[in-house]
C-alpha cells in the first residue's frame, strides 16, 4: 500500500509539473506557450516567403509536439487571430461571431514580417532535443519585443492558473522605451474587440478592468452595438440580451445581428421605452458590461512566477538589451575576421610570399612556409593565423592574385574599419542603441496596430437603482383605461419592471405587465384596488356573509400567480366591503339595530389578526348584521 501511495504522489508531481511548465503557463522568456513556440520554430524552418497549408505546418509541427494535431491547429488559428506574428489567408473565423476557422486543409499561413524581424536568431538561440530526440527545438525565442504583454495568456495548470490581459503593440514598447530612459509611464490593456475600458483598478495588472460595449442610439426606439467586450460573441451577447428581456429587466420587441466584418447588432425597443433609459439597463443586466480579472503567472527559470507589468518590462528591458549586446558583439566579431582576412590576402600577395612556394614540393612544407613568411607581419594583424586562414590563402585563384588592386582592398578595409568604430561605439551605449531599435519598431510598424479599446472612467453602476426607475401609471375609472399613456389625476406609481395587482369587488384579482393603454374592467365588477404585485403589500379586507350580513376579516399577501389568470380571494357566497393596504387601519363596525342589542358599534384593527393564504378563510368580527363602515383613520392608499 505504501508502494502503491508513493507511485500516485511521485506520478502526480510529474504531471503537475509538466502541465505547469510544458501546457498551460507561457514562459517570461518569450511570452510563448510551448504549443506556440513550436509552430512559429515550424514555420520558420519552412519559410520560404510563400504561404504555406496549415494542415502541413501543423503536421510538421507534430515532430516537435508530443501531442495530437487538433491542439497544435487551434493554437496556430489563436494564435494567428492576435494578428502580429501570422499572415492568414483564408477562413480563419471571426473574433466577434465566434464562428470557427475553416479546416486546416483549407487555410493557409506564413511569418509576419514582425515575427521574422524579432522573434528569430540562431545566434542567440538555445536548443535542447525534442521529445523524441530527432530533432532539436528552441528553449526559448530570442523575442526582442515583449511578447507576454502583447498577446496575453490565459491558462489553467494543476493548482495554479494564469489570465494576462492583451496590451497595444506600440504603447507596449513606448512604456519599455520610458522604462529605458528612467521616465514615468502608464500601461493599460488594450482588445481587439474595441469596446470602453475603465481600468483604475488594474494595479498593473494585479486587479481589474470594467469593460462596456459601444453602443450607438440612432433615434429613440432603436439602439446599434457597435463594438462588442473581449471574451464575449455577438452570439453570447445576444444570449444574455434576450435572457434579461425574459425575466423582466429589459424591455425589447426585436434585436437583429448584422455583424460580418465589423460588429453591428440593432435592438429595437417597443412602445413606452426609450433608447436613452434603457442603455444603463443593458449594462446592467447583460454582457453589455463585463469585468474582467487579471491573474499574472509566469514561467521564470523552470519555476512559477506571479508578478506584474512593471516587473515584466523590467526584465524584458534588460533581455532586449542582452540580446542587441550579443548580437553586435557576433557582428563586430564578423568585421574584425574580414578585416583579418582582407589585411592578410594584401599581405599575402603584396609581399609575394606565393612566390616562396612555388618549387616546394610537400604539402606541410608549403604551410611551414608560409607560417614563417607571415611572423614579420603578425603586428598588423588582430590574431596569428591559423592552418585554415593559411589553406584560405592557398585556395586563392593565380587569376585573381595577378588582378589584384591594392587601393580598392585598401579602401575596403577602411570602410570595414569605420563599421566596427561604429558598432564597438554602439557596445559602449547599448540603452541608446535599444532605444533606437524599439522606436524603429513603432515607426515601421505601429500604424498597423492602433488602440482598438477607448479608455475613460465607467460609473459604478446601481444596478437597485436602475431596477426602482419610477414610472406612473394612469387609471380612468370613467373608460376602464389604465397604462402609462392613461393621463388621469388617479395614478399609481411603481417602477418600470413591477407587475400589476387588480382587486375588483366580486372578490377576484389578477396581475398583469404594465401597459400601454389597456381595458382593465370586469363585467358589473369595478376594481377597488390597484397597486404593484410587489409579494410583499398585505391586503386588508372586511366582507360580509351575503345571507347572514355577519362581517369577517382577513389579510393576505399575494405571492404567486400567472399572468391574466382570475383568481379569487372570496367566496362566491361573500360580499367585499372594505378593502385598503395601509398597515394601521381603524374601522369603526356599525351594526343594524335590532331588540337588546347592547353595542350598535365597535372598533376594528386590523393588527389584531394575522397575514394568511389568499384562500384563507377569514375571521368572524361578530354574529350581527353589518350596517356601514366608518373609517377612524384616512387610507391614504386605495
Amino acid at each position: 500500500m505504501e508502494d502503491l501511495k508513493n507511485l500516485f504522489k511521485s506520478n502526480y508531481l510529474k504531471y503537475a509539473s509538466y502541465v505547469i511548465l510544458d501546457r498551460a503557463i507561457p514562459d517570461v522568456v518569450d511570452g510563448l506557450k510551448p504549443v506556440q513556440r513550436r509552430i512559429l520554430q515550424t514555420l520558420f524552418l519552412i519559410d520560404d516567403g510563400k504561404l504555406h497549408k496549415v494542415a502541413n505546418v501543423v503536421g510538421q509541427t507534430m515532430a516537435l509536439h508530443p501531442h495530437g494535431d487538433a491542439p497544435i491547429y487551434e493554437a496556430l488559428v489563436n494564435l494567428a487571430s492576435k494578428d502580429f506574428f501570422l499572415d492568414m489567408q483564408g477562413n480563419f473565423g471571426n473574433l466577434y461571431t465566434g464562428d470557427p476557422a475553416a479546416a486546416a486543409r483549407y487555410i493557409e499561413t506564413r511569418l509576419s514580417g514582425l515575427a521574422k524581424e524579432t522573434l528569430f536568431n540562431n545566434d542567440l538561440t538555445h536548443f535542447l532535443p525534442s521529445y523524441d530526440g530527432r530533432n532539436k527545438e528552441p528553449l526559448a525565442l530570442p523575442a526582442k519585443i515583449p511578447v507576454l504583454l502583447m498577446l496575453g495568456a490565459e491558462g489553467i495548470a494543476v493548482g495554479m492558473s494564469t489570465k494576462i490581459l492583451p496590451h497595444n503593440f506600440t504603447e507596449v514598447l513606448e512604456a519599455e522605451i520610458a522604462l529605458l530612459e528612467g521616465k514615468d509611464y502608464t500601461l493599460y490593456p488594450d482588445f481587439p474587440t474595441g469596446g470602453i475600458m475603465d481600468a483604475s483598478e488594474y494595479n498593473e495588472g494585479r486587479g481589474k478592468v470594467t469593460l462596456r460595449t459601444k453602443i450607438e442610439v440612432r433615434d429613440d426606439k432603436t439602439l446599434i452595438i457597435k463594438e462588442i467586450c473581449y471574451g464575449t460573441t455577438t452570439e453570447s451577447l445576444i444570449r444574455t440580451i434576450d435572457d434579461a428581456a425574459k425575466k423582466g429587466k429589459i424591455k425589447i420587441e426585436s434585436i437583429n445581428d448584422y455583424t460580418a466584418e465589423k460588429v453591428e447588432i440593432e435592438i429595437k425597443l417597443p412602445r413606452g421605452q426609450h433608447a436613452d433609459d434603457i442603455i444603463k439597463a443593458l449594462y446592467a443586466f447583460t454582457d453589455c458590461q463585463v469585468v474582467l480579472h487579471s491573474q499574472f503567472l509566469v514561467i521564470k527559470e523552470k519555476l512559477p512566477w506571479e508578478t506584474n507589468v512593471g516587473e515584466v518590462l523590467k526584465f524584458h528591458s534588460e533581455l532586449v538589451q542582452g540580446y542587441l549586446k550579443k548580437e553586435l558583439e557576433i557582428e563586430a566579431h564578423h568585421l574584425m575576421e574580414k578585416i583579418f582576412e582582407k589585411t592578410l590576402e594584401q599581405i599575402f600577395i603584396e609581399n609575394r610570399i606565393y612566390k616562396k612556394i612555388e618549387n616546394i614540393a610537400t604539402y606541410d612544407k608549403i604551410h611551414s612556409v608560409i607560417a614563417e613568411g607571415l611572423v614579420p607581419f603578425h603586428s598588423q594583424l588582430s590574431r596569428i593565423p591559423t592552418e585554415d586562414d593559411r589553406e584560405r590563402l592557398l585556395n586563392i585563384p593565380i587569376r585573381r592574385i595577378s588582378r589584384f588592386d591594392m587601393e580598392k582592398n585598401q579602401d575596403d578595409i577602411k570602410a570595414l574599419n569605420e563599421k566596427l568604430a561604429d558598432v564597438q561605439k554602439q557596445l559602449k551605449n547599448i540603452k541608446k542603441v535599444t532605444i533606437k531599435y524599439l522606436q524603429a519598431l513603432i515607426q515601421k510598424y505601429g500604424k498597423s496596430y492602433p488602440r482598438m479599446t477607448e479608455i475613460q472612467a465607467i460609473e459604478e453602476l446601481d444596478v437597485k437603482a436602475i431596477s426602482t426607475r419610477k414610472i406612473k401609471v394612469g387609471y380612468d375609472e370613467a373608460t376602464g383605461m389604465l397604462g402609462t399613456k392613461v393621463s388621469s389625476p388617479v395614478f399609481v406609481e411603481c417602477t418600470n419592471f413591477d407587475k400589476l395587482l387588480i382587486v375588483y369587488k366580486n372578490g377576484t384579482f389578477t396581475v398583469i405587465n404594465i401597459p400601454e393603454k389597456q381595458y382593465i374592467h370586469l363585467q358589473d365588477s369595478p376594481v377597488v384596488w390597484l397597486g404593484p404585485a410587489d409579494k410583499k403589500t398585505a391586503l386588508n379586507v372586511v366582507y360580509q356573509d351575503i345571507k347572514t350580513h355577519f362581517p369577517y376579516a382577513k389579510r393576505f399577501i399575494v405571492k404567486q400567480f400567472i399572468l391574466e389568470k382570475i383568481y379569487n380571494f372570496l367566496d362566491e357566497s361573500m360580499s367585499l366591503e372594505f378593502i385598503s393596504s395601509r398597515p394601521e387601519q381603524i374601522l369603526n363596525l356599525v351594526y343594524k339595530p335590532k331588540g337588546k342589542q347592547k353595542a350598535p358599534a365597535q372598533e376594528f384593527n386590523f393588527d389584531d389578526i394575522g397575514v394568511k393564504g389568499v384562500t384563507a378563510k377569514g375571521i368572524r368580527i361578530a354574529n350581527k348584521e353589518l350596517a356601514r363602515i366608518q373609517l377612524l383613520q384616512n387610507d391614504d392608499s386605495e
